[in-house]
């Protein structure tokens, strides 16, 4: 028992980190690219690890593991070993007059193209020193499996303790269509003429077209208007539109520049869709890293104005 005692209290911080790594981004793999180690080394610190407390904390087959009884209870005192250091790590880079290092970022690449490329330019110029990596797939990325520092995202976010959110803006949206389509089609005056028009549809992830909302007051209207084009795309859906393939459901913003050169005209004005927020999401940290923070802070400036 005493030796037992002895070893537990001889413990490594690190280990604990490492743990904690391997337990969240679910894989040796992924943890040993994180802590930039050998996989051998985090195999073997998580089994000298174990030996030291007598007991399994994964459970390990070819597909999968999982955490023990144990395991699960050590993961809790693990992240604050974790939250520590990133604690220190932040505090550091935060004394530097000039942020730097790799930054990686994922956000929807309509969001990226539409709304922030002038932004995105000047703060790559303005910030020499970091190393700005940009994903642009339309995947939802894993933010802390696949390590980012940021990454945007549209609508409800689901709960997790292990992330924070920050309110960037909220985009109303409308109907558009090309003034060549409602010269050969007419203007609907009610949501219930859109049956009788072609709509480029917004698809959703099951490849499905999203159901338009439309609110006016307190009168509401849902449908799915007939159409022979869906995309995963506001900004091809706008140049659909532009091209008179039919009407869009786009966020008013992402329109508006095709609105001012007469490429586009809103239709039943009256009616709107549902708005939805942009959030940047982060890891939750005591201490945000600068190169992070001057990131968001450049985001909210240059939606600000939207």
């Amino acid at each position: 028992m005493m030796e037992q005692l002895t070893q537990i209290s001889t413990i490594d911080p690190n280990d604990l980190l490492i743990f904690a790594r391997v337990a969240e981004l679910g894989s040796f793999s992924r943890a040993a690219d994180k802590l930039h180690l050998p996989k051998s080394t985090v195999s073997r610190r998580l089994q000298v690890l174990e030996e030291r407390l007598g007991e399994k904390l994964l459970l390990r087959t070819t597909r999968r593991q999982s955490l023990t009884e144990l395991g699960l209870q050590l993961l809790e005192h693990a992240r604050q070993v974790v939250a520590e250091v990133e604690a220190v790590a932040a505090l550091s880079e935060r004394r530097q007059s000039t942020p730097s290092g790799r930054l990686r970022v994922s956000m929807p690449s309509d969001f990226a193209n539409l709304l922030l490329a002038d932004a995105l330019a000047a703060f790559i110029a303005l910030y020499p020193g970091i190393q700005l990596d940009l994903d642009l797939s339309p995947r939802r990325v894993d933010l802390l499996g696949e390590g980012f520092d940021v990454v945007v995202r549209l609508g409800k976010l689901p709960d997790d303790s292990l992330l924070v959110a920050r309110k960037l803006v909220d985009f109303s949206a409308g109907l558009y269509a090309s003034p060549a389509y409602l010269a050969e089609h007419g203007d609907p005056l009610h949501p219930d003429d859109l049956a009788r028009h072609q709509a480029v549809r917004m698809m959703q992830g099951n490849g499905e077209p999203a159901t338009w909302t439309l609110i006016q007051g307190e009168q509401r209207w849902q449908g799915i208007p007939p159409g022979r084009a869906s995309a995963n795309s506001p900004e091809l859906l706008i140049r659909l539109a532009c091209a008179g393939a039919g009407i869009a459901a786009v966020p008013d913003y992402f329109a508006d520049i095709e609105v001012r050169r007469g490429a586009l005209r809103r239709i039943l004005p009256a009616w709107c869709l549902p708005s939805h927020t942009a959030w940047a999401v982060f890891p939750e940290r005591k201490l945000m890293p600068v190169k992070t923070r001057v990131f968001i802070d450049m985001l909210q400036a240059s939606l600000s104005t939207l």
